[in-house]
């Protein structure tokens, strides 16, 4: 009787423009890793932004009426993002933020 092997990977071709080869070897050489492992792990990368994006969510009726009601309700401020607001950018002086009628509006909630 033959022993049967599971195989555990499974192998892809492709072919590719000779200027895609040349970057996906650049990058590999950067990372000191092979081509194999540029592609793949591209690949698996992708896949899964595609599958996260279209993750279909299931509800019942009033799960989805209580989810809108919060969507619509008004919102509720967020104690460290207020004080992150308040903190002037790198590149701003600290007045310009301050003086604003829209941050002080934000900033008093």
């Amino acid at each position: 009787m033959a022993n049967i092997v599971e195989r555990k990977e499974y192998p892809i071709s492709m072919r590719l423009p000779e200027a895609d080869i040349a970057m996906i070897d650049r990058a590999a050489g950067l990372r000191g890793r092979s081509r194999t492992d540029v592609v793949r792990d591209a690949a698996v990368r992708t896949a899964e932004e595609v599958l996260m994006e279209n993750r279909l969510i299931r509800m019942s009726p009033e799960g989805f009426a209580d989810f809108m009601a919060v969507l619509s309700g008004p919102a509720r401020p967020v104690p460290e993002m207020v004080e992150l607001a308040k903190r002037p950018a790198p590149w701003e002086s600290g007045l310009s933020r301050r003086t604003d009628p829209w941050f002080s509006q934000l900033l008093n909630h």
